[in-house]
This record gives C-alpha cells, sequence and structure tokens, in this order.
C-alpha cells in the first residue's frame, strides 16, 4: 500500500482505529528516539532552563494566553 493510499484511507478509518494507527507511530517515534538534530535542541534548551529557570512561563500561563487569542 502506497503512503498516498493510507493517508487517503485514514478518514474512512473509525476515531479507535484512528487512535491505535497514532498510539502505534508513537510507539515506532519513540523507540527510535530523537534524531541528532533534536537531541541538540534538547540539549541546548535544557542548558538554558538550568541557566535560568525562573525565565520561563507555568504551562496553565501559557496555555490560557494561547486560549485568549482564540
Amino acid at each position: 500500500m502506497s503512503k498516498a493510499e493510507i493517508l487517503a484511507e485514514l478518514p474512512r478509518l473509525s476515531p479507535q482505529e484512528r487512535g491505535e494507527i497514532l498510539e502505534q507511530l508513537w510507539r515506532l517515534e519513540e523507540a527510535v528516539g530523537p534524531t541528532p538534530r533534536e537531541k541538540a535542541l534538547l540539549d541546548e534548551a535544557q542548558a538554558d532552563y538550568d541557566a535560568n529557570p525562573d525565565a520561563g512561563s507555568p504551562w496553565a500561563e501559557v496555555h490560557a494566553r494561547l486560549r485568549q487569542r482564540s
């Protein structure tokens, strides 16, 4: 089955079936782990946080700001 055929089939699946596919995709991604570029970005973000942990905002605040934009 080609990628185009798979993508065309997705809307025809039930929400449960799409959820199962999504879970499987996440398992595959987790098994591979981050790419070297993603790892470098994560390491950089961690170093920024370690240097200044109070510079960010808690998720609840970020979420509230995003909801206000809608």
